[in-house]
């Protein structure tokens, strides 16, 4: 390193506030409080740190499935019932941003990562201590309640980070390590229960959580408001105005703006309905493979429980690579185009949020079409790399609709709504993913690996023309919303 780099990194750290009146917002676009002027390895390692914490969330939420067989012999209960922790706690992770999102408002994202993952490893530890199946029920339960915040919250926290425009980048990265999470989970969880049993699958998370929760100890406060009050409280001046609620205005407010506004948002907002409708879908399929994928692999193949664990790697491997493809298509269509706006544009013209919506245009048929690979080429019984590899470029695809559809919307709705159509999307993805995983492994028994997935295939392929829909309609659809859409 050069010493006048060194000298200038030096200064930088020494900037001092200047001496203002108020902290009503940042000083000017250079503010070094501003997260968006940490260091570049800061802001990384900060994306990586939270990004690897929702990876446990969604990590914990599969690791439990190959172990429910055990969970039947030994509770000596029903099939349905046994895959009732799994369906619950993602219906705890649909519930969790009631918990995580008045603290990230009013304390900031800081402390919802410092305290709700203690309390997710303790009902992770009582799941895996469980004497019956409705304590091991309950506790999966609240165990995705307090892991929901470290979803939500991330996302938020890298926004923070990162401006609109380079957006897509960080967040393939966040769309991408979730997702692997959940199809690393039974991989990971086969050969546990398969060598320990299934309370290992339990206690293995609590591994993961302390090993991803010690980094984000290191992050900083990225919530304005916060920071704005913090510094306002060390220099003695006027801070951002607090809203002084009493204990029923504040349930209420949190009521509206946590339930009542996403659920108001999916039932009249034609692209919220639409998108959340996709996104929800694709995230049920996943939860379809997790069930019903080493079955598939058992019945046409006759792998043992090593196999069938290790099929999961085609399904983790497309989720892991989807980011290569978002990148490059961000750098490569999406970038040229805003910066050719930009040059002819007024300031206050808007780039078109259609744009955000390439990867999904690219994909949308294709996804059809490797479902229909997977649910043929397993039922011919062709060679088992073929259905893995189709399984691959099935959720290849399906991440690359999943994050463009999540950020087109994003970008719709602009900072004021953004977060709640976001949270009608959080609340409907694993809504459907805690349903799916009641029927699929009996759907799939009773059609055949051809048909089932085959039926899949045709409700992906009726939902293919959403994207193209949005890119021919999206600024009319817009003209006609109910919720300001400003940027």
């Amino acid at each position: 390193m050069s010493v006048d780099k060194e000298q200038d990194e030096e200064r930088h750290a020494q900037v001092a506030w200047p001496p203002v009146q108020h902290a009503l917002d940042w000083n000017g676009p250079n503010d070094p409080a501003n997260p968006r002027n940490f260091p570049l390895r800061s802001r990384v390692f900060s994306t990586f740190a939270v990004s690897f914490l929702a990876f446990v969330t969604t990590f914990a939420a599969s690791i439990y499935s190959p172990g429910s067989d055990e969970v039947t012999k030994e509770f000596n209960v029903s099939e349905e019932i046994a895959v009732l922790p799994l369906c619950l706690f993602n219906a705890g992770l649909a519930a969790g941003p009631l918990i995580g999102a008045p603290i990230s408002e009013t304390a900031g994202r800081k402390v919802v990562f410092l305290t709700t993952p203690p309390l997710f490893a303790l009902f992770t530890l009582g799941a895996g201590f469980s004497q019956s199946p409705a304590s091991l029920i309950v506790c999966r339960f609240f165990a995705g309640v307090f892991a929901a915040p470290a979803v939500s919250n991330a996302s938020a926290t890298i926004t923070d980070y990162t401006a609109g425009r380079y957006r897509a980048i960080s967040m393939a990265f966040y769309y991408s390590i979730p997702t692997f999470g959940a199809m690393l989970g039974p991989l990971v969880g086969g050969f546990v229960a398969q060598g320990k049993g299934w309370r290992w699958t339990q206690w293995t998370i609590i591994f993961f959580i302390i090993a991803f929760y010690i980094p984000t100890l290191f992050t900083k406060e990225t919530y304005k408001k916060a920071i704005l009050q913090k510094r306002a409280k060390q220099l003695n001046i006027q801070g951002p105005p607090q809203v002084q609620r009493t204990l029923i205005q504040s349930i209420r407010y949190f009521a509206t703006t946590l339930f009542l506004r996403p659920i108001h948002m999916l039932l009249t907002e034609p692209i919220v309905a639409l998108v959340c409708l996709y996104i929800s879908f694709l995230f049920g399929i996943n939860y379809t493979f997790v069930v019903a994928s080493p079955w598939v692999y058992k019945h046409y193949y006759d792998f043992g429980p090593t196999g069938q664990s290790l099929s999961f790697l085609g399904l983790a491997l497309g989720t892991a690579f989807a980011a290569l493809p978002l990148i490059t298509i961000d750098q490569f269509l999406y970038q040229p185009r805003l910066k050719r706006f930009q040059t002819i544009a007024s300031e206050d013209e808007r780039f078109p949020p259609e744009h955000r919506l390439y990867p999904a245009l690219i994909a949308s048929f294709l996804l059809p079409a490797f479902l229909f690979g997977f649910a043929w080429s397993a039922e011919a019984r062709l060679h088992w790399i073929v259905p893995i590899i189709f399984q691959f470029l099935t959720n290849l695809s399906s991440l690359l609709i999943y994050a463009s559809g999540n950020l087109f919307m994003m970008d719709s709705y602009g900072p004021l709504y953004g977060a709640s159509a976001a949270g009608a999307a959080m609340l409907s993805r694993y809504a459907l993913s805690a349903v799916f995983p009641l029927f699929s492994l009996q759907m799939y028994r009773a059609l055949g690996v051809g048909w089932a997935t085959s039926l899949l295939a045709f409700c992906t392929l009726a939902m293919a023309p959403i994207p193209w829909l949005f890119w021919r309609c999206g600024e009319r659809l817009r003209g006609r919303t109910k919720y300001e859409t400003s940027g």
